[in-house]
């Protein structure tokens, strides 16, 4: 094919995928109370699951600093036009979250024919790990580090004679990032598989700078969570996690190429 062909495919690939963000915006345009009332405002209310369930903790550990978001604050708006742009924007995140496994199949479908056959099957998985890492992610996003995040920021003061009324756009910024960036970030399994399959990274690269990247996940994890160890080991654990996963298949990679080279030698 050539480069125009190949551009004509990939404007399908990107024109399906955006049918599937557009359809899937409607509904949640159509289901607004669902998507506010119910997602996007719950983390920041007492009967929120995982404020809920740290309540109980810090109750039985006698940690009155868990139970977060117990006094919910109100949110504002201070332009006209607001509610109804944040209500087309938090649809627009949610059709993209909702197709991700769509758009990253089309993603895959594309790249796909240049592929051996062999990595083809190697990748064969590609489509549904892929897809379930990022859900985990939001998943893990959403239900940890967001309300938290909305506790801590919510809540801190500079001052008493400093009155915080949080937009509804400011905090539709902070779920919504918060969310997304758990889902890019619970993608390291997949990045260390392609980097190590294409030789850029190798297991030894991954322990080398294992200390810095502990480092840089405490200091994600305390910029994010409110200022105390509880909260900053809770987000931690699972990126650290992750980050061993993916030595794991860097391992892995380089240990089945090894053998490959010393099959086709001993042939």
């Amino acid at each position: 094919m050539s480069f125009l062909e190949h551009l004509e495919v990939l404007r399908w690939h990107l024109l399906r995928s955006i049918v599937a963000i557009l359809f899937l915006a409607i509904l949640a345009f159509i289901f607004k109370r669902v998507i506010f009332d119910v997602i996007i405002i719950a983390p920041k209310t007492p009967e929120f699951p995982t404020n809920r369930l740290l309540c109980m903790l810090g109750q039985e550990m006698n940690i009155q600093r868990l139970c977060i978001n117990s006094r919910p604050f109100n949110l504002q708006t201070v332009k006209m036009a607001e509610q109804f742009s944040m209500h087309i924007i938090v649809s627009l995140i949610a059709g993209f979250i909702v197709s991700f496994p769509y758009i990253f199949y089309e993603f895959w479908k594309f790249i796909k024919p240049a592929m051996y056959e062999k990595e083809q099957k190697t990748a064969s998985g590609a489509v549904f790990y892929t897809s379930l890492l990022f859900m985990l992610g939001v998943a893990f996003g959403y239900y940890l580090i967001a309300p938290l995040s909305v506790h801590f920021l919510g809540n801190y003061r500079v001052s008493e004679e400093v009155i915080s009324n949080p937009t509804l756009r400011s905090y539709v910024q902070t779920i919504s990032s918060v969310v997304l960036a758990s889902g890019i970030v619970f993608e390291l399994p997949v990045l260390s598989y392609f980097l190590t399959k294409i030789g850029l990274i190798t297991p030894e690269f991954l322990k080398k700078y294992r200390r810095h990247s502990l480092v840089l996940i405490l200091a994600l994890s305390a910029l994010i969570t409110p200022p105390d160890i509880f909260s900053q080991v809770m987000v931690s654990l699972p990126l650290i996690l992750l980050y061993e996963v993916g030595i794991g298949i860097s391992r892995r990679i380089i240990k089945d190429r090894k053998k490959k080279e010393a099959a086709e030698a001993g042939g």
